[in-house]
Protein backbone atom coordinates (compact mmCIF):
# COMPACT_ATOMS: atom_id res chain seq x y z
CA UNK A 1 0.00 0.00 0.00
CA UNK A 2 1.36 3.43 -0.95
CA UNK A 3 2.13 5.71 1.98
CA UNK A 4 0.99 9.33 1.76
CA UNK A 5 3.85 11.80 1.34
CA UNK A 6 2.70 13.77 4.40
CA UNK A 7 3.37 10.64 6.48
CA UNK A 8 6.85 10.23 5.00
CA UNK A 9 8.13 13.82 5.29
CA UNK A 10 8.24 15.38 8.74
CA UNK A 11 10.71 18.13 9.68
CA UNK A 12 10.30 17.14 13.34
CA UNK A 13 11.89 13.80 12.43
CA UNK A 14 14.58 15.08 10.06
CA UNK A 15 15.09 17.93 7.63
CA UNK A 16 17.10 15.78 5.18
CA UNK A 17 15.47 13.67 2.45
CA UNK A 18 17.13 11.69 -0.34
CA UNK A 19 14.79 11.89 -3.34
CA UNK A 20 15.06 9.48 -6.26
CA UNK A 21 13.07 9.88 -9.47
CA UNK A 22 13.22 7.54 -12.46
CA UNK A 23 12.31 8.02 -16.08
CA UNK A 24 9.20 6.12 -17.14
CA UNK A 25 9.96 2.43 -17.73
CA UNK A 26 13.52 3.33 -16.68
CA UNK A 27 14.13 4.38 -20.28
CA UNK A 28 17.34 6.27 -21.05
CA UNK A 29 15.53 9.55 -21.73
CA UNK A 30 18.51 11.57 -20.44
CA UNK A 31 21.19 9.33 -21.90
CA UNK A 32 22.58 8.27 -25.25
CA UNK A 33 21.77 11.19 -27.59
CA UNK A 34 19.91 13.15 -24.87
CA UNK A 35 22.79 13.93 -22.50
CA UNK A 36 22.10 17.67 -22.82
CA UNK A 37 18.84 17.20 -20.92
CA UNK A 38 20.92 16.61 -17.80
CA UNK A 39 21.99 20.24 -18.00
CA UNK A 40 18.32 21.24 -18.10
CA UNK A 41 17.85 19.44 -14.79
CA UNK A 42 20.97 20.93 -13.21
CA UNK A 43 19.96 24.46 -14.24
CA UNK A 44 16.43 23.95 -12.94
CA UNK A 45 17.78 22.63 -9.63
CA UNK A 46 19.84 25.79 -9.17
CA UNK A 47 16.81 27.98 -9.85
CA UNK A 48 14.67 26.08 -7.36
CA UNK A 49 17.39 26.03 -4.69
CA UNK A 50 17.62 29.82 -4.90
CA UNK A 51 13.86 30.35 -4.53
CA UNK A 52 12.41 27.53 -2.40
CA UNK A 53 13.12 27.32 1.32
CA UNK A 54 14.62 23.93 0.47
CA UNK A 55 18.38 23.55 0.13
CA UNK A 56 20.05 21.14 -2.28
CA UNK A 57 22.79 19.25 -0.47
CA UNK A 58 23.67 16.89 -3.29
CA UNK A 59 22.55 15.64 -6.68
CA UNK A 60 23.45 13.30 -9.52
CA UNK A 61 21.66 13.23 -12.88
CA UNK A 62 21.97 9.83 -14.51
CA UNK A 63 20.77 8.51 -17.89
CA UNK A 64 17.47 7.16 -16.61
CA UNK A 65 17.08 8.56 -13.09
CA UNK A 66 18.24 11.30 -10.75
CA UNK A 67 19.13 11.69 -7.10
CA UNK A 68 18.56 14.88 -5.10
CA UNK A 69 19.41 15.31 -1.43
CA UNK A 70 17.23 18.05 0.04
CA UNK A 71 17.14 19.86 3.35
CA UNK A 72 13.85 21.44 4.38
CA UNK A 73 14.16 24.95 5.83
CA UNK A 74 10.54 25.94 6.63
CA UNK A 75 11.48 28.68 9.10
CA UNK A 76 13.16 30.55 6.26
CA UNK A 77 9.91 30.68 4.26
CA UNK A 78 7.95 31.76 7.33
CA UNK A 79 10.20 34.84 7.63
CA UNK A 80 9.60 36.06 4.05
CA UNK A 81 7.49 39.12 3.37
CA UNK A 82 4.53 38.83 0.98
CA UNK A 83 6.59 40.58 -1.70
CA UNK A 84 9.47 38.13 -1.34
CA UNK A 85 7.12 35.15 -1.54
CA UNK A 86 5.59 36.49 -4.74
CA UNK A 87 8.91 37.33 -6.37
CA UNK A 88 10.22 33.86 -5.64
CA UNK A 89 7.07 32.25 -7.04
CA UNK A 90 7.28 34.45 -10.11
CA UNK A 91 10.87 33.34 -10.76
CA UNK A 92 9.75 29.71 -10.79
CA UNK A 93 6.40 30.06 -12.55
CA UNK A 94 6.44 33.29 -14.60
CA UNK A 95 2.97 34.13 -16.03
CA UNK A 96 2.75 34.31 -19.79
CA UNK A 97 1.57 37.92 -19.64
CA UNK A 98 4.44 39.14 -17.44
CA UNK A 99 8.03 39.54 -18.58
CA UNK A 100 10.32 38.82 -15.64
CA UNK A 101 12.95 40.97 -17.36
CA UNK A 102 10.67 44.01 -17.06
CA UNK A 103 11.05 45.42 -13.50
CA UNK A 104 7.99 47.65 -13.85
CA UNK A 105 5.75 44.79 -14.99
CA UNK A 106 7.04 42.57 -12.19
CA UNK A 107 6.45 45.30 -9.58
CA UNK A 108 2.87 45.80 -10.80
CA UNK A 109 2.19 42.05 -10.68
CA UNK A 110 3.62 41.76 -7.17
CA UNK A 111 1.67 44.79 -5.89
CA UNK A 112 -1.58 43.47 -7.32
CA UNK A 113 -1.12 39.91 -6.04
CA UNK A 114 0.06 40.99 -2.58
CA UNK A 115 -3.49 42.10 -1.78
CA UNK A 116 -4.62 38.47 -1.98
CA UNK A 117 -3.31 37.31 1.40
CA UNK A 118 -4.79 33.83 1.05
CA UNK A 119 -2.97 33.22 -2.24
CA UNK A 120 0.29 34.53 -0.79
CA UNK A 121 0.04 31.96 2.01
CA UNK A 122 -0.67 29.20 -0.52
CA UNK A 123 2.51 30.13 -2.38
CA UNK A 124 4.45 30.33 0.90
CA UNK A 125 3.33 26.79 1.83
CA UNK A 126 4.25 25.45 -1.59
CA UNK A 127 7.72 27.04 -1.46
CA UNK A 128 8.60 24.97 1.61
CA UNK A 129 6.98 21.72 0.50
CA UNK A 130 9.13 18.83 -0.78
CA UNK A 131 6.39 17.53 -3.06
CA UNK A 132 6.06 20.91 -4.74
CA UNK A 133 9.83 21.17 -5.05
CA UNK A 134 10.00 17.87 -6.95
CA UNK A 135 6.94 18.74 -9.02
CA UNK A 136 8.52 22.08 -9.94
CA UNK A 137 11.69 20.24 -10.94
CA UNK A 138 10.19 17.39 -12.94
CA UNK A 139 7.06 18.74 -14.64
CA UNK A 140 8.59 21.60 -16.69
CA UNK A 141 11.40 19.34 -17.87
CA UNK A 142 8.93 16.63 -18.91
CA UNK A 143 6.91 19.15 -20.92
CA UNK A 144 10.07 20.49 -22.56
CA UNK A 145 11.25 17.00 -23.52
CA UNK A 146 7.84 16.05 -24.88
CA UNK A 147 7.73 19.19 -27.02
CA UNK A 148 11.16 18.34 -28.37
CA UNK A 149 10.13 14.74 -29.10
CA UNK A 150 6.74 15.87 -30.43
CA UNK A 151 4.94 13.40 -28.24
CA UNK A 152 2.62 13.17 -25.24
CA UNK A 153 2.69 11.03 -22.14
CA UNK A 154 4.74 10.53 -18.99
CA UNK A 155 8.44 11.29 -18.86
CA UNK A 156 8.96 10.47 -15.16
CA UNK A 157 7.47 7.71 -13.04
CA UNK A 158 4.46 9.05 -11.15
CA UNK A 159 5.99 9.19 -7.67
CA UNK A 160 9.46 9.97 -6.46
CA UNK A 161 11.01 7.92 -3.68
CA UNK A 162 12.00 9.82 -0.54
CA UNK A 163 14.32 8.42 2.12
CA UNK A 164 14.49 10.18 5.47
CA UNK A 165 18.13 10.55 6.54
CA UNK A 166 18.21 10.33 10.34
CA UNK A 167 21.78 10.95 11.55
CA UNK A 168 25.11 12.51 10.56
CA UNK A 169 26.84 9.33 9.43
CA UNK A 170 23.86 8.37 7.27
CA UNK A 171 23.86 11.90 5.86
CA UNK A 172 27.54 11.65 4.93
CA UNK A 173 27.02 8.19 3.40
CA UNK A 174 24.07 9.49 1.36
CA UNK A 175 26.12 12.42 0.02
CA UNK A 176 28.97 10.12 -0.97
CA UNK A 177 26.61 7.57 -2.53
CA UNK A 178 24.96 10.24 -4.68
CA UNK A 179 28.24 11.78 -5.83
CA UNK A 180 29.73 8.36 -6.64
CA UNK A 181 26.74 7.15 -8.69
CA UNK A 182 28.40 7.92 -12.06
CA UNK A 183 31.55 6.13 -10.94
CA UNK A 184 29.50 3.06 -9.97
CA UNK A 185 27.82 3.20 -13.39
CA UNK A 186 31.19 3.27 -15.14
CA UNK A 187 30.70 6.83 -16.42
CA UNK A 188 33.72 8.27 -14.56
CA UNK A 189 36.88 7.10 -12.83
CA UNK A 190 37.44 10.14 -10.61
CA UNK A 191 34.48 11.53 -8.58
CA UNK A 192 34.92 15.23 -9.43
CA UNK A 193 35.16 14.44 -13.16
CA UNK A 194 31.63 12.99 -13.22
CA UNK A 195 29.39 15.46 -15.01
CA UNK A 196 26.04 16.60 -13.60
CA UNK A 197 26.90 15.87 -9.98
CA UNK A 198 27.16 18.02 -6.89
CA UNK A 199 30.79 17.06 -6.29
CA UNK A 200 31.74 18.33 -9.75
CA UNK A 201 29.76 21.52 -9.14
CA UNK A 202 31.55 22.13 -5.85
CA UNK A 203 35.03 21.61 -7.32
CA UNK A 204 34.18 23.75 -10.38
CA UNK A 205 33.08 26.56 -8.07
CA UNK A 206 36.39 26.39 -6.19
CA UNK A 207 38.27 26.40 -9.49
CA UNK A 208 36.40 29.52 -10.64
CA UNK A 209 37.56 31.30 -7.49
CA UNK A 210 41.16 30.32 -8.19
CA UNK A 211 41.27 28.35 -4.93
CA UNK A 212 41.90 24.87 -6.35
CA UNK A 213 45.44 24.75 -4.95
CA UNK A 214 44.15 25.36 -1.43
CA UNK A 215 41.49 22.69 -1.85
CA UNK A 216 43.97 20.16 -3.24
CA UNK A 217 46.27 20.77 -0.28
CA UNK A 218 43.33 20.31 2.08
CA UNK A 219 42.45 16.99 0.44
CA UNK A 220 45.99 15.68 0.97
CA UNK A 221 46.17 16.71 4.59
CA UNK A 222 44.47 15.74 7.81
CA UNK A 223 41.02 16.89 8.86
CA UNK A 224 42.68 19.75 10.76
CA UNK A 225 44.71 20.71 7.70
CA UNK A 226 41.59 20.67 5.53
CA UNK A 227 40.39 23.77 7.37
CA UNK A 228 42.59 25.58 4.86
CA UNK A 229 39.65 25.23 2.50
CA UNK A 230 37.94 27.86 4.66
CA UNK A 231 34.88 29.56 3.23
CA UNK A 232 35.35 28.54 -0.37
CA UNK A 233 31.97 26.82 -0.74
CA UNK A 234 29.91 29.19 1.41
CA UNK A 235 28.62 31.36 -1.44
CA UNK A 236 27.70 28.52 -3.81
CA UNK A 237 24.06 27.69 -4.59
CA UNK A 238 24.55 24.19 -3.19
CA UNK A 239 24.28 23.78 0.57
CA UNK A 240 27.78 24.14 2.10
CA UNK A 241 29.30 20.95 3.45
CA UNK A 242 30.57 22.71 6.55
CA UNK A 243 28.41 24.58 9.03
CA UNK A 244 30.72 27.44 10.05
CA UNK A 245 28.21 29.55 11.98
CA UNK A 246 29.89 28.79 15.31
CA UNK A 247 33.30 30.02 14.14
CA UNK A 248 34.12 33.20 16.05
CA UNK A 249 36.09 34.54 13.07
CA UNK A 250 33.43 33.65 10.52
CA UNK A 251 32.93 36.10 7.70
CA UNK A 252 29.37 37.19 6.72
CA UNK A 253 29.35 34.55 3.97
CA UNK A 254 29.81 31.90 6.69
CA UNK A 255 26.49 32.67 8.37
CA UNK A 256 24.72 30.12 6.18
CA UNK A 257 23.74 26.93 7.91
CA UNK A 258 25.83 24.13 6.47
CA UNK A 259 25.44 20.37 6.72
CA UNK A 260 28.02 19.26 9.28
CA UNK A 261 29.72 21.24 12.03
CA UNK A 262 33.53 21.51 11.67
CA UNK A 263 33.62 19.17 8.67
CA UNK A 264 35.02 20.96 5.65
CA UNK A 265 34.69 20.49 1.91
CA UNK A 266 38.30 19.31 1.88
CA UNK A 267 37.48 16.55 4.37
CA UNK A 268 34.46 15.50 2.35
CA UNK A 269 36.44 15.27 -0.90
CA UNK A 270 39.11 13.28 0.90
CA UNK A 271 36.49 10.75 2.03
CA UNK A 272 34.77 10.58 -1.39
CA UNK A 273 38.11 10.03 -3.11
CA UNK A 274 38.96 7.23 -0.66
CA UNK A 275 35.52 5.61 -1.08
CA UNK A 276 35.72 5.81 -4.86
CA UNK A 277 39.09 4.04 -4.91
CA UNK A 278 37.80 1.46 -2.45
CA UNK A 279 34.81 0.71 -4.66
CA UNK A 280 36.83 0.49 -7.88
CA UNK A 281 39.69 -1.67 -6.66
CA UNK A 282 38.41 -3.27 -3.48
CA UNK A 283 41.18 -1.64 -1.49
CA UNK A 284 42.52 1.85 -0.86
CA UNK A 285 45.24 3.32 1.28
CA UNK A 286 43.79 4.82 4.43
CA UNK A 287 45.66 7.90 5.59
CA UNK A 288 45.45 9.95 8.77
CA UNK A 289 42.81 12.27 7.34
CA UNK A 290 40.38 9.43 6.57
CA UNK A 291 41.06 7.82 9.95
CA UNK A 292 40.19 11.08 11.68
CA UNK A 293 36.91 11.20 9.79
CA UNK A 294 35.97 7.68 10.88
CA UNK A 295 36.87 8.53 14.46
CA UNK A 296 34.78 11.68 14.29
CA UNK A 297 31.67 9.72 13.28
CA UNK A 298 32.34 6.75 15.53
CA UNK A 299 32.64 4.28 12.67
CA UNK A 300 35.46 2.23 11.14
CA UNK A 301 37.05 1.59 7.78
CA UNK A 302 35.39 -1.84 7.63
CA UNK A 303 31.87 -0.64 8.50
CA UNK A 304 32.04 2.34 6.14
CA UNK A 305 33.56 0.32 3.30
CA UNK A 306 31.02 -2.50 3.59
CA UNK A 307 28.07 -0.10 3.69
CA UNK A 308 29.25 1.97 0.72
CA UNK A 309 30.14 -1.05 -1.42
CA UNK A 310 26.67 -2.51 -0.87
CA UNK A 311 24.95 0.78 -1.68
CA UNK A 312 27.03 1.48 -4.79
CA UNK A 313 26.65 -2.09 -6.08
CA UNK A 314 22.88 -2.15 -5.60
CA UNK A 315 20.17 -2.06 -8.23
CA UNK A 316 17.84 -0.18 -5.91
CA UNK A 317 17.53 1.14 -2.37
CA UNK A 318 14.64 -0.19 -0.30
CA UNK A 319 13.16 1.47 2.76
CA UNK A 320 12.01 4.95 3.71
CA UNK A 321 14.51 5.61 6.51
CA UNK A 322 18.29 5.55 6.74
CA UNK A 323 20.16 5.58 10.05
CA UNK A 324 23.69 4.47 10.87
CA UNK A 325 22.64 4.48 14.54
CA UNK A 326 19.77 2.02 15.00
CA UNK A 327 18.83 3.73 18.27
CA UNK A 328 17.52 6.60 16.14
CA UNK A 329 15.38 4.15 14.18
CA UNK A 330 14.00 2.52 17.32
CA UNK A 331 13.13 5.89 18.85
CA UNK A 332 11.33 6.95 15.68
CA UNK A 333 9.35 3.70 15.56
CA UNK A 334 8.18 4.27 19.13
CA UNK A 335 7.21 7.82 18.31
CA UNK A 336 5.14 6.60 15.36
CA UNK A 337 3.52 3.87 17.42
CA UNK A 338 5.12 1.08 15.41
CA UNK A 339 6.98 -2.01 16.56
CA UNK A 340 9.94 -1.32 14.28
CA UNK A 341 10.99 0.49 11.11
CA UNK A 342 13.07 -1.17 8.42
CA UNK A 343 16.40 0.54 7.78
CA UNK A 344 17.60 1.30 4.28
CA UNK A 345 18.46 -1.94 2.46
CA UNK A 346 20.29 -2.11 -0.89
CA UNK A 347 19.07 -4.69 -3.40
CA UNK A 348 22.33 -6.13 -4.66
CA UNK A 349 22.78 -6.73 -8.36
CA UNK A 350 22.98 -10.41 -9.29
Amino acid sequence: MTTARKDLVDVEVTRYYHCISRCVRQAYLCGESFEYRKQWIEDRLELLAKNFSISVAGFAVMDNHMHVLCRLDPKEADSWSAEEVLRRWLAIYPPRNVSIDDPEAVAMWVTRRSQDHKQVEIYRARLQNLGWFMKSLKEPLARRANREDQCKGSFWEARFKSIAVLDEEALLATCAYIDLNPLAAGQATVPEQAEYTSVRQRVAHVRQQGQLTRLSAAKRGSVAASQAAGNIDQDHWLLPIEDRRQHTNAQPASKREGMLDSFSLGSYLLLVDYTGRLFRTGKARIDDGVNEIFQRFGTSQEIWGDRMKKMLSSRALYGRFFAADRIKLTALAQRRGQHHLANLSPQLAS
